[in-house]
């Protein structure tokens, strides 16, 4: 959708773009290293975080403060959790103020008790806001997309969303 911008206006979204997965990285920068604190910056204050984990009802929380606990919980049982980004698409709003995207991950996590590996692949579909001159998520949807199976060295893998 660049080729239909002014110069000017394709550089500026390419800045944008590039704002937006920096916000990405940011974000599993933190969540690797635990520090959830630095979260809150990365949100809209009322920031939905909605979770299909193909294990129960989807989850959903809402805020950097709701969301920075619920991880916390999830990753309390790893000795080791790290969240890699495996590929990212980002789509800036003609207005350059709003954005959608998809990012797709990749955990790999050490389970303190069971002793083992695993990994876990999932897709984030996110709704962004510039607030400031800053990129914030202003709306999260996570899906699993495959994780280790519970029992052996097998993966349970699941539909990719639509």
């Amino acid at each position: 959708h660049l080729t239909a911008l002014r110069d000017d206006l394709v550089m500026e979204h390419l800045l944008d773009e590039l704002a937006i997965t920096r916000l990405q990285a940011r974000y599993g920068d933190a969540v690797t290293r635990r520090a959830w604190d630095e979260l809150s910056d990365l949100f809209e204050p009322d920031c939905p975080l909605r979770l299909d984990l193909h294990n129960g009802a989807p989850l959903e929380v809402q805020g950097a403060t709701e969301i920075a606990a619920f991880l916390s919980r999830s990753v309390e049982r790893f000795d080791l959790f790290l969240f890699t980004v495996l590929n990212t698409v980002v789509d800036v709003g003609a207005d350059g103020t709003t954005a959608i995207g998809r990012l797709y991950i990749r955990e790999f996590r050490q389970e303190r008790d069971a002793n083992r590996w695993t990994t876990a692949f999932g897709l984030y579909r996110d709704r962004y806001a510039k607030r400031d001159g800053r990129w914030v998520f202003a709306e999260r949807f996570y899906t699993s997309l495959a994780r280790t199976a519970a029992e052996g060295d097998g993966m349970d893998v699941f539909e990719l969303p639509a």
